[in-house]
């Protein structure tokens, strides 16, 4: 299942790329009225705006550091599953895909691209991106792998 790491790599690079092109910064375009816009938002921080603030050299190292660490651990972790378990290897997969997607934009921008913008009203979830997508559509399946698997031998 590495294809999958590759696409959300793909994935998230392209509309990252592509938002980047069509909206200036702070910019947002409406999709679904009053539900969902695209907007181009930079976070210095990491998920949900945590640590989000103005440039301090000692966060961007210490999450450089973070996610380089996540990922080897993820891919430590990926090539000793063992064949046939399918189900953490696709979650790994997705996993390791935003993390590298979002590591690339960490050393390219010392931030990463967000684009993602569901609210309802004045209530907001903060903006995500693919990769942030793909991380907790993986932590979450490999949440239920793990909480579900069964004992060998039944």
């Amino acid at each position: 299942m590495v294809w999958t790491t590759f696409l959300v790599v793909a994935l998230d690079q392209i509309s990252k790329w592509w938002v980047t092109q069509r909206l200036q910064i702070y910019e947002s375009f409406p999709v679904i009225e009053g539900v969902f816009d695209l907007v181009h938002i930079r976070n210095r921080g990491m998920a949900f705006g945590l640590l989000n603030g103005p440039h301090v050299d000692f966060r961007f190292w210490f999450l450089l550091l973070a996610s380089l660490t996540a990922v080897a651990i993820l891919l430590i972790w990926f090539f000793r599953l063992k064949t046939g378990d399918t189900w953490t290897t696709l979650a790994i997969s997705l996993i390791l895909g935003g993390a590298v997607g979002n590591l690339i934009d960490r050393i390219r921008y010392r931030e990463v691209v967000d684009f993602l913008d569901f609210y309802f009203r004045s209530y907001h979830w903060p903006a995500f991106n693919v990769a942030d997508a793909a991380i907790t559509a993986g932590t979450c399946l490999l949440v239920i792998t793990l909480v579900f698997r069964r004992p060998h031998g039944e």
